[in-house]
Formats: structure tokens, sequence, C-alpha cells
């Protein structure tokens, strides 16, 4: 979200609004007349391919995570037009916007570490295998061994 003039994308990963550049223009929709006149639709744009605040770690992953998101520039672009009022618009593409680079920004999970089924457990597993067809085996019609 906004606070003041930083967009909060993580604890320690705070980005300068400056670096987000908002355009405003007209929105249809709710409004009547006032939306004939009032620059209510915000387009939010901020370049994450040059972005001075992310380190190179961090734009790597944005560009990757964000690719299809993102024009041929590097940049990202998010539009809120669903309020009648521009502040209310703004505060929702920049709230929109830091959410998907903080999911863009978050450290990789790390590497699953194998691990092996206990002794009981595997012993069970085969148990319950033995169970199972000797159940099967009960339903088959009998032979003629006679």
């Amino acid at each position: 979200m906004a606070d003041g003039d930083v967009l909060e994308v993580g604890a320690e990963r705070p980005i300068p609004v400056s670096e987000v550049e908002l355009r405003f223009s007209r929105a249809g929709g709710p409004g009547g007349q006032h939306v004939n006149t009032s620059s209510t639709r915000v387009e939010a744009v901020f370049d994450v391919a040059g972005s001075t605040s992310l380190s190179d770690d961090e734009r790597e992953r944005a560009l990757e995570r964000l690719g299809s998101r993102l024009d041929s520039d590097g940049r990202l672009r998010v539009v809120a037009r669903t309020e009648r009022s521009q502040r209310r618009n703004r505060d929702a593409a920049l709230r929109r916007m830091a959410e998907m680079l903080r999911h863009a920004l978050a450290p990789p999970p790390p590497p699953r570490r194998k691990t092996r089924p206990t002794k009981a457990s595997a012993e069970r597993r085969i148990a319950e295998k033995k169970r199972s067809g000797e159940v099967k085996r009960m339903r088959r019609p009998p032979q003629g061994d006679d």
C-alpha cells in the first residue's frame, strides 16, 4: 500500500512512489455527468527494468515472474477505474501494484529435502498391500481343482 510517498512491497523493500508514473484520464462507468468532466481513471506505471530501488537479483526475479504483465520496455502497468474518486482509484492502483511486486520479489522457497519412509511405515504399507491382495483373492470364484 502507499504510505505517504513509499510503496510498501516488503519489510525491508520500500519503493519510492516517485518511481511510479501516475497518469490520469477520463473513465466510463458510474458517475453520470460527473464522469464526463473528471479524470478519475488512474494508470500507474513502474519501470521494473530501470528501477534504482531494486537490487540486480530482485530486478531479475521480478522481470521473470511478471513477464506476461510487463510491456516491451520492462514496465509494469496497473489501471484502476472502478471508483468515482481519483484518490481512491490512485490508492487502489498503488495497492494492486504493491501486491504484485510483493509476490514477484518474494524469495524462492528452499529446495525440498528428500526424506525416507520409516521402517515401521514401510512395514505397514506392505502389510496393507498383503491384506488387500488377500481380500481380492477371496473375492475370486473358486477354482475347479478337482
